[in-house]
């Protein structure tokens, strides 16, 4: 029996055995008219022995071994979480009653904070399914009303077949969209599509992805420049091709949302070990209370604006999920009506 146990169980017979001589004297005085003081002792150390014993006994057999039984339970419970072991060797020779004290006060902390994260993750959840049912429900259901209207007849039109055919393969081209950038963070997540790091000019990656979105931007009159265009080259170790679509999505967006007659610029600076990337337009701007949810799958400042420009939602949640895979870190900031910055590291090559 360990020392918490013993104190318990003394205490218990001094206050037992203090009421019981106390009673004995008075009711001896009573009957006497004097106090037999051997007697007293006698009955103090009988009543003491007997109710330490008789206490202890209770304590170990029906109130100790079951906290050990509960201490054990908890303690396993959470280490088999941990590590996932199913044996585990206690010390009971410690101050149990101290140990279970702190055992449950950590695990009611823990199942409480587990509590939370699984509502979280349900609210999550729902409002996912939610986006994504209200996401490919738009595009469907554009897709059904142009088609019955050639079934009904339309198709026989000239100036009606051809306009309502294009509409509906933008939508079909938009639900295509949607359901790769699902697919792609799906696994960038799960750690199935893992970057395959390799050291490669990113500047040389840039000049391509300039001349692959040079007609989008010109059709805006947007100008894509790089800050410093005497620099030739900026070796990084990154995954290229996924390296490419974060590029590619920033520069969308930012010709999708930016002023016309404005410019996207992209920025190179040293951070050893690292570099930092800045792509930085002139456009609209983000409102400071839509940024800490700017990388949100489905996440739009503008709803209207964003489907009319045929944007998934789901950009610049890839271009987190690729940075975060790469051990690296992506920021936003932005001011409205002057323009956004998005920027991240990578490793150095």
């Amino acid at each position: 029996m360990n020392n918490s146990t013993k104190r318990l169980a003394l205490l218990t017979s001094v206050t037992t055995s203090y009421l019981i001589c106390c009673a004995f004297a008075l009711l001896y005085w009573l009957a006497y008219d004097e106090i037999n003081w051997l007697a007293f002792f006698l009955v103090l150390v009988s009543s003491f022995s007997i109710t330490f014993f008789i206490f202890k006994f209770t304590i170990e057999n029906f109130i100790y071994n079951k906290i050990k039984l509960i201490y054990k339970t908890i303690h396993t419970y959470k280490i088999k979480k941990k590590n996932h072991k199913s044996t585990i060797k206690l010390d009971f020779t410690r101050d149990i009653i101290s140990d279970v004290n702190t055992e449950v006060t950590q695990w009611a902390e823990e199942s409480s904070q587990e509590i939370e994260q699984l509502r979280a993750s349900e609210k999550y959840r729902r409002e996912f399914l939610g986006n994504v049912s209200h996401e490919l429900k738009t595009p469907i259901f554009s897709i059904q009303g142009y088609l019955q209207t050639l079934i009904d007849g339309g198709i026989h039109d000239p100036n009606v077949n051809i306009k309502y055919l294009e509409r509906a393969e933008k939508n079909v081209d938009r639900l295509v969209n949607i359901v790769r950038d699902l697919d792609a963070i799906s696994k960038l997540e799960s750690g199935e599509l893992k970057p395959n790091p390799k050291k490669f000019n990113i500047i040389d990656l840039v000049h391509e992805i300039f001349d692959e979105l040079e007609l989008k931007a010109k059709e805006k009159k947007i100008k894509l420049f790089l800050a410093d265009s005497s620099v030739a080259t900026v070796f990084v170790y990154a995954d290229k091709e996924k390296i490419r679509q974060v590029f590619v999505n920033l520069l969308r967006n930012s010709i999708s949302y930016g002023n016309a007659g404005g410019s996207t610029k992209i920025s190179f600076f040293e951070m050893d070990p690292n570099i930092l990337v800045e792509v930085t337009d002139t456009g609209v701007g983000i409102e400071q209370k839509d940024l800490p949810r700017i990388f949100e799958r489905f996440y739009r400042t503008d709803e209207s604006r964003s489907r009319e420009l045929g944007g998934t939602g789901l950009g610049l949640a890839i271009v987190k999920h690729i940075i975060e895979a790469h051990d690296q870190v992506v920021n936003v900031r932005s001011t409205v009506g002057i323009g956004t910055t998005f920027g991240f590291t990578l490793k150095k090559g």
